[in-house]
């Protein structure tokens, strides 16, 4: 399963509970504000260490960008473009968005 969040981890409690619902082997997409908890100074505060031993995680490029943390993600985050996005939702045949 591909798991979409798109709300900072500062803003809603949403990629928290996508942590602690998602089966280990799924996939984690962090888009818009999201993106800030797979940085180095985010990750620390929403537990990104432990979900990347069961997940794998993306933050889409173009919003990692936007908010300047490109440089600033932690190691084993794969940054994906919008085309990397459409093959993460082809690859994964069951997608949640947490709002």
């Amino acid at each position: 399963m591909l798991h979409i969040v798109n709300k900072s981890h500062m803003q809603t409690n949403s990629l928290q509970s996508c942590l602690r619902l998602a089966k280990p082997g799924s996939a984690l997409l962090l888009i818009e504000d999201a993106v800030y908890a797979a940085t180095r100074a985010g990750s620390a505060s929403c537990s990104m260490a432990d979900a990347m031993q069961q997940l794998k995680v993306y933050v889409l490029q173009p919003d990692a960008e936007a908010r300047g943390v490109a440089g600033k993600l932690v190691e084993g985050v794969t940054a994906v473009d919008y085309a990397g996005f459409v093959d993460l939702v082809t690859e994964h045949p069951n997608n949640q968005s947490w709002l």
